[in-house]
């Protein structure tokens, strides 16, 4: 009982925390929006320029943004997260207050698209430079736009407003016309990250198939589930044979990590859920075993890598409660998300503002407040755990 209420005390300081914010924030990705980085012509246009002034804002334990000119904002894939949480809120409880955030964060998400696509889509509020490509701000990428696309259909459960349904089937065509795909000898692909690139990531891909089968759930088109198949098949077939993933294929994607993973086998039991198709559930079962036994030590600390412990970072106790939530694993791994959510809690909660710590490393701790890698994840983990608990 008193792990339950410290549960709901801790949920409840959060929630007051994101909407006393209004659902805005700082993000780990968000350096390269400082006015003084944009001011300099020749670091900005650098390539490796911009990843360490990225990497220099991402790693350090001082939140440099206030004074170099990085403002908050509304994170377009944060506010699908906490559209998706709402919705859970309101399915576990009926209460009104929740069905006006719901109504509230699609006027944000529908008023932030990216526009000259195929369908609705949309991309970061922040240029963005990875290793292997650069976007722009607002690029639309296959996992920002899925994630949102998937919110919409959560909303459209409740709410039966065919626009929602309507702007989820628009962000298929964006997945379907606009984006690359990588071919192996089967016939099975993988998608791009966005349309300015052409990298294989697993996750990423598994994404896009997921939004449509969840939209193929709805309009029994043939093509999205067939299309989906193709993702899942090419991203099973280079499964290890321990049941690990690497991040993509390419040879600096070579890491195994602990959301990702969760990512992954969400997608592939969503695939199977809705098409019947039980081809891929050895895989399903080798990986979620392999998940479950790799990421999360004994006292519930989250692992980041297969490896490593360090960074300890919430997003995967948030990643563990949605995975067993969306694979109906909850409750036979209730004692291991409740050591973990407890460990969180307890390790990276900061009662008095109502936020979680972004990571711990080995000797030292980055305590900077993230509102979509952390605290819109932790909110759309609780609202799962209430659905499951009510």
């Amino acid at each position: 009982m008193q792990q339950e209420n410290q549960i709901t005390k801790c949920f409840n300081q959060l929630r007051a925390a994101c909407e006393r914010a209004d659902f805005k924030g700082y993000d780990p990705f968000d350096g390269l929006n400082s006015k003084l980085f944009q001011a300099l012509p020749y670091i900005r246009s650098n390539r490796l320029c911009r990843l360490a002034w990225l990497q220099f804002f991402k790693r350090s334990p001082i939140n440099f943004r206030p004074f170099l000119g990085v403002k908050k904002d509304y994170n377009p894939k944060g506010l699908g997260l906490f559209l998706s949480g709402y919705c859970n809120l309101y399915k576990a409880e009926q209460k009104e207050e929740y069905l006006e955030k719901i109504n509230y964060l699609i006027g944000k998400i529908m008023a932030c698209q990216s526009s000259g696509y195929s369908g609705a889509c949309w991309g970061y509020h922040f240029d963005w430079q990875a290793k292997a490509f650069f976007q722009p701000k607002g690029t639309p990428s296959i996992v920002v736009s899925s994630y949102i696309a998937c919110a919409l259909l959560d909303a459209y459960e409740i709410l039966h407003d065919e626009k929602l349904l309507k702007t989820a089937r628009s962000t298929c065509d964006f997945i379907l016309n606009d984006l690359f795909r990588t071919y192996d000898a089967q016939g099975h692909f993988a998608f791009s990250y966005s349309p300015v690139d052409e990298t294989q990531v697993f996750n990423a891909s598994l994404l896009g198939g997921r939004l449509l089968c969840r939209v193929y759930a709805f309009t029994k088109e043939p093509v999205l589930i067939e299309e989906s198949k193709k993702v899942v098949a090419f991203v099973c077939k280079r499964q290890q044979e321990n049941g690990a993933w690497t991040y993509s294929p390419l040879p600096f994607h070579q890491w195994i990590d602990n959301f990702h993973t969760g990512y992954n086998l969400e997608c592939i039991y969503t695939y199977q859920t809705v098409s019947g198709d039980d081809s891929f559930v050895n895989h399903f079962e080798k990986g979620l075993n392999y998940y479950l036994k790799t990421f999360f030590e004994k006292d519930g600390i989250p692992k980041y890598y297969s490896n490593s412990r360090y960074p300890v970072d919430v997003h995967n106790t948030a990643q563990l409660i949605i995975t067993l939530s969306e694979t109906g694993k909850f409750e036979e791994n209730k004692g291991l998300i409740d050591k973990a959510l407890h460990w969180s809690q307890k390790n990276m909660f900061d009662e008095e503002k109502g936020h979680f710590y972004y990571i711990k490393q080995k000797y030292y701790a980055v305590k900077i407040s993230y509102i979509r890698w952390i605290q819109a994840w932790m909110f759309l983990a609780y609202s799962h755990y209430i659905l499951n608990t009510k």
